[in-house]
């Protein structure tokens, strides 16, 4: 060859572009392994079913086409925990979440009859049970037996916490992508990162979730036994220890908590300000023996102002309008104030027949949610903090530009990236609310029920924050049976987002998320 002989290279290799950003295979593999292993929990109230000798098949047929659904998706789509990023996790946890309503409806369809035999009344129930929110199409609680009143409650305890991280902490294939699931599934603002050891983490919260609830269990049964409460047995007491520490509010009466004597529900109401707080806190509290230590974080002090705040509105409209005679008025102030707050939705009383100011207080304390890292829903009590102190330097630097006020949070500064998260989230959530009022409002127009508007906003309030009653024929001692399949089709999508915090399911609609 000579020295001025043109030598042509090979044109690059280059691999098959993707043409979209998220790896599907992977995605649709994992959601499979998930469905698989959570088709077991039905062996809990197949085993209620036994003892009380009722028919143990709906339970089993719900698990094992559950599990063979999931056994399915992994034969059909080959992937591997390690190509699961971020994207993937928005999309996994978003599916799991729609999945595990399904799986929970199953046995409502089987052995449901008027109350729940309706596919949308059984997806509605599972879904308020999965995302712990407690509105119930259910009118006739008698009528459920006690394997299925049990599964009601058993939905809620596994959605307490949350499916991904109940996964996380068994399954050793989710050692690698467990990051980006969990922060999927768990969006709430964090000023500390996740340890590196997400295993050991998420197992450390399940033993103090399950320590707690074993706890108010051994109290609300030592209750029954003693004669102070005699409604309380074991069963109620698993049941209601079942909903209570998720915040989630079932109940097996239809008086909800107002059926079980006063001692009973100052009890579920200890327990109720504990499962608002961040657990990740409480487990460092009791690891290090400084109870205390819970509450000299600032989001803590904050979420305890707000509870006897809003406690001592209620007591004193309750005690000015003479509603209630002797203790009462304390009693139900204190306990509506600290379930709705937290999203757990038990109620004493008819509240919704309260007074308005009253009324208004519940539907206010709707929007703010327990601590970060609790199992409570809506906005929480952090991003309430820091978006006052965002509106605080604003006000600040409009008068003074030349001042630098970083925001600080238990004396760790805030990064600007997770301060525009917030505003995002509380835009995106506000908007939301509003889109789901308008939508129940209109539909009850259209359709004639007997619907107020702040029936709307507080059904809207309620189902997007995962609280549960409302005011009017959603009121904690009736039931949303009466909405129309529309309302309760938007109210089942309400829930949803609220229990993922929006955005991992907002994302998945936009154009980047899907481009490569």
């Amino acid at each position: 060859m000579s020295p001025t002989s043109e030598v042509v290279l090979p044109p690059p290799q280059i691999g098959p572009r993707r043409l979209i950003a998220v790896d599907i295979a992977a995605s649709v593999n994992l959601l499979g392994t998930l469905s698989k292993y959570l088709g077991l929990v039905a062996l809990f109230p197949a085993l209620v079913a036994l003892w009380y000798h009722e028919p143990v098949w709906p339970f089993l047929a719900a698990g094992a086409i559950t599990s063979g659904f999931g056994l399915a998706l992994e034969r059909i789509s080959p992937g591997s925990a390690s190509s699961v990023g971020a994207r993937e996790g928005f999309l996994v946890v978003s599916l799991t979440w729609l999945l595990a309503a399904g799986f929970g409806s199953l046995p409502y369809l089987f052995v449901g009859g008027e109350q729940l035999g309706r596919p949308l009344d059984a997806y509605f129930e599972a879904m308020s049970g999965f995302t712990t929110t407690g509105a119930t199409v259910v009118t006739d609680f008698d009528a459920l037996s006690h394997s299925l009143a049990m599964w009601r409650q058993f939905t809620q305890w596994l959605g307490g916490l949350g499916i991904i991280v109940l996964a996380l902490a068994v399954l050793p294939r989710l050692r690698v992508g467990g990051r980006q699931l969990l922060e999927s599934e768990l969006p709430g603002p964090e000023v500390d990162q996740l340890g590196e050891r997400i295993r050991q983490t998420v197992r450390r919260l399940w033993v103090l979730y399950v320590s707690l609830t074993a706890l108010e269990v051994a109290i609300l049964a030592l209750i029954g036994w003693t004669g102070l409460d005699d409604r309380m047995n074991l069963f109620e007491a698993v049941a209601h220890a079942f909903t209570t520490m998720p915040t989630g509010g079932f109940s097996t009466q239809a008086g909800s908590i107002g059926a079980f004597a006063a001692v009973t529900q100052w009890v579920v109401v200890g327990f109720m300000v504990i499962a608002g707080l961040n657990y990740a806190l409480l487990f460092r509290s009791f690891a290090r023996r400084r109870p205390g230590l819970a509450f000299r974080d600032e989001e803590s002090r904050l979420y305890a102002i707000l509870l006897v705040a809003a406690s001592a509105v209620l007591i004193t409209e309750l005690a000015t309008k003479a509603i209630e005679g002797s203790e009462a008025p304390l009693r139900n102030g204190v306990f509506q104030a600290v379930a709705i707050m937290t999203g757990t939705g038990y109620a004493t009383v008819d509240f919704a027949a309260w007074p308005t100011l009253a009324l208004m207080t519940l539907v206010l304390l709707m929007f703010v949610g327990g601590a970060a890292g609790s199992t409570t829903g809506s906005v929480k009590v952090m991003r309430h903090l820091l978006v006052g102190r965002m509106l605080r330097r604003e006000l600040t630097q409009t008068l003074r530009p030349e001042v630098v006020m970083p925001i600080r949070l238990s004396g760790i500064v805030v990064d600007e990236r997770t301060l525009r998260a917030i505003v995002s989230f509380v835009l995106l959530y506000v908007g939301l609310f509003v889109v789901g009022a308008g939508v129940i409002a209109v539909d009850a127009a259209v359709q004639g029920p007997d619907v107020l508007p702040i029936d709307a906003i507080s059904a809207a309030a309620a189902t997007l924050g995962n609280v549960g009653p409302a005011a009017g024929p959603a009121g904690p001692l009736d039931s949303y049976a009466p909405f129309s399949d529309v309302s309760s089709a938007t109210m089942i999508a309400l829930m949803w987002l609220g229990r993922l915090e929006v955005l991992p399911i907002i994302v998945l609609l936009t154009r980047s998320y899907w481009r490569a």
